[in-house]
């Protein structure tokens, strides 16, 4: 009998093991497609990411949210600092770039992500990219001083690992530095990601409201600074 338990529990294994690999697959695949527009989506260089942005994401200005989300990372700032996922820096290459007294790695789990991160901050020697999981950072605990994910929570696997790995990673009075997107500010931005976004990989379920990500985040530190944005949350805490 308990031979037959053991081979179910190892089918079961196996089947998780497979559903999560189809799955990195799709999210690799859809960041690949998508590489070309990433930016100017983002960005809302054109009439057709404005009108996206405005008629999905109530108006939600990506722009200044990177904006308030850097501001936290002081201009003289001299310590190890995680981007996790950098995606392709179209935000963060002008700050990066200017932190010359800091240490500062770069990870995506897209390798075409990473080739855009690479093109914009592999001549800045203070800078390195590197694929990488947030779920299973290969860093030693307490060995960072900021953790920056922009826009990058929504899409990964599992979120609670991506939580605890930058927890464990970060040192005590370390930042943890924030923005993606929440659930249940908005009917249409919800419909969006759960019938269109998460299908094609981009995103990837289950998604926190508000309440949910306040509770995990005061849980895990000391001091929480969280605002919100339609349906963005950005935010600042202090291990």
């Amino acid at each position: 009998m308990s031979g037959r338990l053991e081979n179910d529990s190892f089918k079961l294994l196996e089947l998780k093991l497979n559903l999560e690999g189809n799955m990195a697959d799709k999210i690799q695949n859809a960041y690949e497609t998508s590489k070309n527009i990433y930016d100017d989506v983002l960005t809302q260089r054109n009439i057709f990411s404005k009108l996206y942005i405005k008629l999905f994401w109530s108006g939600t200005d990506d722009n200044d949210i990177a904006r308030k989300v850097l501001s936290y990372v002081p201009d003289d700032f001299s310590g190890n600092l995680l981007d996790a996922p950098v995606g392709t820096a179209v935000f963060t290459e002008n700050k990066w770039s200017s932190l010359k007294n800091a240490h500062i790695t770069c990870i995506d789990y897209s390798m075409d992500m990473l080739e855009q991160a690479r093109k914009r901050l592999g001549s800045h020697a203070h800078i390195k990219c590197i694929q990488g999981d947030v779920g299973n950072l290969q860093m030693e605990n307490e060995s960072v001083d900021t953790v920056v994910s922009m826009n990058g929570f929504h899409a990964f696997l599992d979120k609670q690992k991506a939580f605890h790995e930058i927890w464990r990673v970060l040192k005590p009075g370390g930042d943890f530095i924030a923005c993606f997107y929440i659930r249940g500010k908005s009917k249409r931005t919800d419909w969006l990601v759960k019938n269109i976004l998460a299908k094609k990989g981009w995103f990837s379920p289950p998604f926190q409201t508000e309440k949910e990500l306040r509770d995990i985040l005061q849980k895990l530190y000391k001091e929480t600074d969280i605002h919100v944005d339609g349906s963005m949350v950005y935010f600042r805490c202090v291990k």
